[in-house]
């Protein structure tokens, strides 16, 4: 009898975990997708980095998964025809005092297994980015780019010529475990499920409620802005320029992204959002939830400074701009304009520590992905097989 397994979430994780499953166990595969389209959040709304795996703690689920991701991602686009670039990325230390915990990155891309990483000098960091300034840089050379949604778009093929099925518009409103099977009510129709995966990304807490499995941590929105260079300005970058990022935090900090197509975005800032999908300023549909978890309020108070400064810069474009200059002074406020932004779903545990690695949990027949930020996009097709490893864990 074919096992029939659900997937919740259309975004390229949980389209890579649909093919993976039909792939390798010859499940019959449906995923169940709000959105009229797939990649409609994380997925489409992200920079385009293939991460090579120079920032993650070695031994972790992101060091090792986005190292074996890079190499998965690399042959699947070539096996479709998808764009694949090695762009290459300088992360570069604009100040003496950084030039340490630059060091320290090197060693644990290094130890994470990073091809190629170099440590560059003022001077020889300028041959690889002309246009760049800095005390000295990191250069990695097989840091990609590519086109995420493209990627999620053959995925979601794979699944349909495997005998699966994308089921778009069709919101989860309830899940109920029974004996034997998981029942999920979708759109206007009940699906029985021998297992169900959820990776719900921004929507991750709502489903999670409906499973019964709440759990200790619960996603918190952070939307990232973006700015993009016109005309002549995009020739002052060749490829990505990343700034030594705080250790403290999950995120990279603003930085500069050439695009496949040939366009250079500039940015994220990380601002908390009051909405899962808040990518507009002026959006708090979801305020109670998200204030309403511990985690976040002790969050705020611990990192209000910080918070304080992303808000701002997030109002003020100068700020974008001079942190821009950093590292390409050469750049003029007239030289950026808007370009669209996304929204992070980052895990946030009670005591308001922000899940740094990824997290997937069991519950009965149900596997909850209940953190995958970035890398999750690059790491996908690893993550794919991850959880494919999980799954049969579960007894009937």
């Amino acid at each position: 009898m074919t096992e029939k397994i659900g997937v919740v979430g259309a975004g390229i994780v949980g389209l890579a975990v649909a093919r993976e499953l039909a792939a390798v166990r010859g499940a019959e595969v449906t995923v169940l997708e709000k959105e009229g389209r797939v990649g409609a959040h994380q997925t489409g709304h992200n920079s385009g980095v293939v991460h090579a795996g120079i920032y993650y703690p070695p031994g972790s689920l992101k060091a090792r998964l986005c190292r074996e991701g890079v190499a998965l991602l690399k042959e699947y686009c070539a096996a479709h025809g998808l764009p694949y670039q090695e762009a290459g990325k300088l992360v570069v230390a604009s100040t003496r005092a950084e030039r340490a915990p630059l060091r320290a990155l090197a060693e644990r891309a290094r130890a994470n297994g990073v091809p190629g990483i170099a440590e560059l000098d003022g001077l020889a960091l300028r041959e690889i980015e002309p246009h760049a300034i800095g005390v000295g840089a990191i250069h990695s050379p097989h840091t990609a780019i590519c086109d995420f949604p493209a990627v999620a778009g053959r995925l979601a093929l794979d699944v349909a010529e495997m005998g699966g099925s994308v089921r778009l518009s069709h919101p989860v409103r309830a899940i109920r475990e029974r004996p034997g099977r998981v029942e999920v009510l979708a759109g206007r129709r009940k699906f029985a499920f021998d297992r169900l995966v959820v990776c719900g990304g921004l929507g991750t807490d709502a489903v999670s409620r409906m499973v019964g499995a709440p759990g200790d941590v619960r996603i918190v929105p952070f939307r990232g802005e973006f700015y993009a260079l016109k005309g002549a300005a995009r020739d002052l970058v060749r490829g990505l320029i990343y700034p030594v990022p705080d250790p403290r935090y999950p995120f990279l900090g603003v930085h500069l992204t050439r695009q496949i197509g040939g366009g250079v975005l500039v940015g994220p800032n990380a601002v908390l959002a009051l909405a899962y999908e808040g990518y507009k300023r002026r959006n708090f549909r979801n305020v109670g939830q998200i204030l309403g978890w511990p985690g976040t309020l002790r969050l705020a108070r611990t990192h209000w400074r910080t918070g304080f400064k992303e808000i701002y810069g997030s109002l003020v474009k100068s700020v974008f701009v001079r942190e821009a200059r950093r590292y390409v002074p050469e750049l003029t406020a007239a030289d950026l304009e808007r370009a669209p932004g996304g929204v992070r779903a980052q895990a946030v545990a009670r005591d308001g520590r922000m899940v740094d690695d990824f997290v997937v949990d069991v519950h009965g027949k149900v596997v909850l992905v209940r953190n995958a930020p970035s890398p999750a996009a690059t790491s996908s097709l690893a993550i794919a097989r991850h959880i494919a490893g999980i799954v049969p864990a579960l007894v009937r």
